[in-house]
Parts: structure tokens; sequence; C-alpha cells
């Protein structure tokens, strides 16, 4: 199904996807900090693993059990985000706009 302006009813159309770009960057924001925040147990379960291969695997575990941490936190933050802001930007948002006429619209229009 081709989408067209209700206007001039050009098929030239552009979506704009702005909340799904700002929940997608909010989320990855606020995932991080989450992750983060949950990454000292990612550390202490890191550190445990690698306490088998003395004080340098210790370091190292715990190290990347807070950077996974901190990225599964992220990536989850952004993802969740960016579904939401789909999710606004087509019930909520002028979200499409005709390149010929200007006329902005959502896709229920």
């Amino acid at each position: 199904m081709s989408l067209s302006c209700p206007r001039c009813y050009s098929l030239n159309i552009q979506t704009h996807n702005r909340a799904k770009h700002t929940g997608g960057v909010i989320g990855g924001v606020g995932g991080t900090a989450s992750g983060i925040a949950g990454a000292l147990s990612g550390a202490e379960v890191g550190g445990t693993v690698g306490v088998w291969a003395g004080p340098f695997g210790l370091a190292l575990g715990t190290l990347a059990g807070a950077l996974i941490g901190g990225l599964v936190g992220g990536a989850t933050g952004g993802i969740a985000g960016a579904k939401l802001g789909e999710v606004v930007d087509a019930r909520v948002l002028d979200n499409h706009q005709c390149l010929d006429c200007g006329h902005c619209f959502s896709q229920s229009a």
C-alpha cells in the first residue's frame, strides 16, 4: 500500500520518525544508567567467575561484568524507547510530509 498525500494525492512522501529517534536516544541513555547501576551486580558476578584466574582474572572479570551490564542496559532501553516512539509517531504526531505541497499528516489522515 502506497502512502499518498491527503491534500494533493502525491506519492512523494517523507517520513520523519522524530519520536522514534528521540525515544531511542532517551531510552538508550536511561537504559545505560540503569545498566551501570546494575553493573555492580554484574561486576560481582564477573569477579566471582574470574577469581579462579587470580588477581588479574578477578579484575578482568569485574570489568567485563560491569561493561556487559552497561551495554545490555543501554541496548534494551534504546530498543524500548524506539518502539514507544514508533507508537507516538503513528498515533500522535504528523509523521509524514508531502514533498510536493508541504502538507504534514499522520498515516490515519
